[in-house]
């Protein structure tokens, strides 16, 4: 077993790290070797998002702790902590915000020339590199041209262009590719166990993104959001669907996904089973109106829900939507840091925030409000690469591409839509899909480019 077993798909960048990490035990204590050393102390990694750059980064940072017989042996108690995150010597950034700021990245510089406690590097990872503005970036660059002779860097961005030239020139690259979705799919059921079947659908859908793979083979929250959005897109036939549509899938719930793609047993037991039951309920004529769903398990729109409330003489729990849900995590999250960091300060709860303390607090909850905001940009650009791949596969089957489809749960329902429409019209709704993406990536109001790319999914002509 190997810290590198992870990396899905790499082989030529382990064999780079391996390598590395190698000539690193020669060198440990020492400052490094020249061009021709297979060690660096600055190290660009690159690759699309769901590659593995993080996982390659946090691997290396164990091959150089690790105190096994083969760096990297995946069995050591220094490859053990830096896995899960505990090494003394190994510090990781992954902003949760919009961006890292100047003031954070001046500690990680600041720490970066403190000695190692216990292994013979300090390794800083920081996994959101392209997030740092050019005046970050400035204060970075003094610590990576002339580091410590014991301290490594590894910045990990989707692209080298995403960081300035005089950083990406001080820096090892290390470029990874996209892993085949056989090889994620392998991962998952050698990891998780997930079905072989289950985890290349997975793979497909998630194209290859590692972490949304397994989240949509192990979570069927994961997949019936996804399934949701899929087909409540599908089901636009005019503005009126386009802009309800906008507000549904914002304001996703458990309990809309249960009315529209059946009930949840079946689903969670198979991805496709919530579209594949909505697709036999649209066939037999058993469901009307455009949700195309069972009526015994919809009804009147209370659903089984309540008819064991009526049973019970209970209101039903009334279901928290997806996004209410994560608002109120976020704001439970953000009121505990809050109430550490006053307790930290000596200030009591309720009591009077001191002049001396409140730009700190002040701070804090500016540094929440970019998280909270990064968080639904996130979830909203999961959902609208999910949309991009089902006109992906629409234009394939138009164009008659001898390619798979990503999408391959909802192969009947893509396959009626590339009957019913042009390639020119799929190449257009891609177009509106990539241009929310671009708006939401610019702040505009969430709901107003999620209405506006809707009305432009509407069928034409």
């Amino acid at each position: 077993m190997s810290v590198f077993d992870e990396l899905v798909g790499q082989r030529a960048v382990r064999a780079q790290l391996e390598k590395a990490a190698a000539a690193a035990r020669e060198l440990a204590g020492k400052t490094a070797a020249g061009a021709d050393s297979a060690m660096a102390q600055a190290w660009l990694v690159t690759g699309p998002p769901g590659s593995g750059r993080s996982v390659a980064a946090r691997a290396f940072a164990a091959a150089l702790e690790c105190t096994g017989p083969e760096p990297g042996c995946g069995q050591c108690h220094a490859c053990h902590t830096v896995m899960e995150g505990k090494h003394p010597d190994v510090e990781s950034v992954a902003t949760r915000g919009v961006f890292i700021t100047v003031e954070r990245t001046r500690e990680l510089v600041g720490r970066s020339y403190v000695s190692p406690g216990s292994g013979p590097w300090r390794v800083v990872v920081v996994e959101d590199a392209d997030r740092m503005l050019e005046r970050t970036t400035n204060v970075l660059l003094k610590a990576i041209e002339e580091p410590p002779p014991f301290t490594v860097w590894m910045l990990c961005t989707p692209s080298p262009e995403d960081v300035m030239t005089t950083i990406r020139s001080r820096c090892r690259e290390v470029s990874l590719a996209v892993p085949s979705p056989q090889d994620v799919a392998d991962l998952l059921v050698r990891r998780d166990g997930v079905p072989p079947e289950r985890a290349l659908d997975a793979a497909l859908a998630a194209q290859s993104h590692v972490g949304r793979a397994r989240a949509l083979a192990t979570d069927a929250q994961a997949a019936r959001e996804r399934a949701y959005i899929l087909t409540e897109t599908l089901s636009i036939r005019g503005a009126g669907d386009a802009v309800l549509a906008a507000h549904r899938v914002l304001n996703y719930s458990p309990e809309a996904a249960e009315a529209l793609l059946g009930p949840s047993a079946s689903f969670d037991a198979d991805p496709r089973a919530g579209e594949a039951g909505r697709q036999a309920a649209d066939r037999d004529g058993k469901a009307g109106g455009r949700d195309g769903v069972d009526s015994g398990s919809r009804g009147n729109g209370r659903g089984r829900n309540s008819g064991s409330a009526a049973k019970s003489g209970k209101k039903p729990a009334k279901k928290k939507s997806g996004a209410k849900a994560v608002s109120d995590a976020l704001a439970a999250q953000f009121a505990q840091e809050e109430a550490e960091l006053r307790r930290s300060l000596g200030v009591e709860e309720g009591g009077r925030v001191p002049p001396a303390v409140s730009a700190q607090i002040t701070a804090l909850r500016e540094d929440q409000k970019r998280r909270a905001t990064r968080a639904q940009r996130d979830r909203l650009d999961r959902a609208l690469v999910d949309l991009l791949s089902l006109y992906r596969d629409v234009l394939t089957v138009q164009l008659g591409a001898d390619v798979a489809l990503v999408n391959r749960d909802f192969a009947d329902r893509i396959a009626e839509v590339a009957a019913s429409t042009s390639a020119e019209q799929s190449i257009r709704r891609m177009d509106a899909i990539s241009q929310a993406r671009t708006r939401l990536a610019g702040n505009v109001a969430p709901l107003l480019a999620l209405e506006a790319m809707m009305v432009g999914l509407r069928p034409q002509g």
